[in-house]
């Protein structure tokens, strides 16, 4: 069985990146042959009503180190359906190229929501735009994927799997039992997913990641594949008596997306540990284009969010990685969870516009 949920539709876009310049379409369908030459980050700021909308930055060039803000550095997407907050934005581009999607999470703690209650009777829905130039951010989705028993739905991503020709959208929930009407028994976090072809109409939702809890639990997936085909995962791993004993980004590998936790291997914990930073969450892995000023890398760009913010780790091998802070680099402003997208050249003079 597969549900479509209502999509309540409305325009709600800010200006700047969707400031109703020319409408145009994405460039070439995505092949090898794509040239990408610049990078697009999305991401939101922090606990306020403001910083809980969806900012974007475009790399100086083909340097995925150095960042210069849109829109005067003021959100561009605004929410107007559930919570009215949005965090931890995702892009994603269609197997064809033909389009874009964004993917965020409903949840507003700058209205005065507090953390307990965001995660027991939080939102069940995903906020969720469609472009076909990424400047002009269509009607808003407020789509349902998490099932009655969810007391969250947190950092939504997603990636194409070839094997079934759709995409697995995939996020962060804490269910509770049916008998616990008030949700005060113990539950922990696992990764949920479900498939869609086309961000409006997804499956029943299946379990991801699931550590045994209730002293281990996952949120905050993200997923790169290697030239050999080899999916790479990077999940917050919290509870301490997860992979490596740390509080902290996990990496796995798996030649299967879908497949469960035990038959991911894994290839690194304790990575913020290991380069002293404090607790981190967030992460977003991808890879340099060619050409990237900075050379042939791996980033993993996690948030720090206690400290210092996003910090960018690189590595030259994933699959046998040293992760290290980037020596130099030069980050939007206060940039918190969020996803960056290889673009063309000619992507990035339309985001910088005239």
């Amino acid at each position: 069985m597969r549900f479509s949920w209502p999509s309540f539709l409305t325009l709600s876009l800010l200006g700047g990146i969707a400031s109703g310049r020319p409408y145009s379409q994405l460039t070439a369908t995505v092949s090898n042959t794509t040239q990408y030459e610049a990078y697009l980050f999305a991401y939101f700021t922090g606990d306020t009503i403001e910083g809980e909308k969806i900012y974007f930055a475009v790399s100086n060039g083909n340097n995925a180190l150095d960042w210069t803000e849109l829109n005067n550095g003021e959100p561009s997407i605004a929410s107007t359906q559930g919570t009215l907050g949005l965090r931890d934005p995702f892009m994603i581009r269609s197997q064809d190229g033909s389009k874009a999607w964004l993917v965020a999470t409903d949840l507003s703690i700058g209205s005065g929501t507090t953390w307990p209650e965001s995660y027991t009777f939080g939102s069940r829905y995903l906020e969720i735009w469609e472009s076909t130039d990424l400047v002009n951010w269509g009607e808003q989705r407020h789509v349902l994927v998490s099932p009655p028993s969810a007391g969250m739905t947190w950092a939504p991503e997603a990636y194409f799997d070839d094997t079934i020709g759709e995409y697995v959208v995939h996020w962060s929930s804490r269910t509770y039992p049916e008998s616990d009407t008030n949700r005060t028994g113990p539950a922990y976090s696992r990764i949920w997913y479900a498939t869609t072809a086309d961000f409006a109409t997804f499956s029943e939702p299946r379990l991801w990641q699931d550590e045994g809890g209730p002293t281990r639990e996952r949120i905050d997936s993200t997923v790169v594949r290697d030239e050999t085909g080899t999916y790479h995962r990077f999940t917050k791993s919290i509870g301490g008596a997860g992979p490596g004993g740390c509080v902290d980004i996990v990496h796995e590998k798996s030649p299967n997306l879908r497949a469960t936790l035990q038959d991911w291997e894994v290839v690194a914990t304790c990575i913020g540990r290991s380069n002293g930073f404090a607790d981190i969450e967030g992460p977003d892995a991808f890879h340099t284009n060619s050409g990237d000023v900075n050379g042939d890398k791996w980033y993993l760009f996690v948030d720090e969010f206690g400290g210092r913010g996003y910090l960018p780790l690189e590595t030259t091998d994933i699959n046998n990685p040293e992760w290290k802070l980037a020596s130099s680099y030069n980050l939007p402003r206060s940039p918190r969870h969020g996803t960056v997208l290889p673009i063309t050249k000619e992507e990035l003079a339309r985001l910088q516009g005239p």
